[in-house]
């Protein structure tokens, strides 16, 4: 159990390490992040969105010192990040398909994120019952 929990830890403090990056550049770097034209409303909103990506990697991170212990903390990040995956699925299939960061981004949201909450799952149970 012991091995398994650790494996989380590790499994969920480098996956929290991409919207940390990201958050991290798009704060910085706001439209330029995404080579887009310089806009005032754009860049505010890059930055902003950018703030909370950076958030809930941040909140992932708080996460794994007693990472069976926040299944709440858990459910809720996942479920803010499936519902941005969904959104980006959305251009996805109305907009065509995106570059290669942004398909990384949705497999990130759709795969691994909802992967990682279910093996928390697992460990919470089993952490639970010893």
């Amino acid at each position: 159990m012991a091995a398994e929990r650790r494996a989380l830890q590790i499994a969920t403090a480098l996956a929290a390490c991409v919207p940390v990056t990201a958050g991290t550049w798009g704060m910085w770097a706001g439209t330029d992040f995404l080579d887009l034209p310089a806009n005032v409303s754009a860049d505010s909103h890059i930055r902003y969105l950018s703030g909370l990506l950076f958030g809930i990697g941040i909140a992932f991170w708080a996460a794994v010192p007693a990472i069976e212990t926040h299944g709440a903390r858990f459910s809720l990040l996942t479920a803010i990040v499936f519902v941005g995956g969904l959104a980006r699925m959305l251009a996805l299939v109305t907009q065509g398909v995106p570059n290669r960061a942004m398909l990384f981004g949705l497999a990130m949201e759709l795969v691994v994120t909802p992967a990682i909450w279910a093996w928390q799952r697992r460990v919470a149970r089993r952490c639970s019952r010893s």
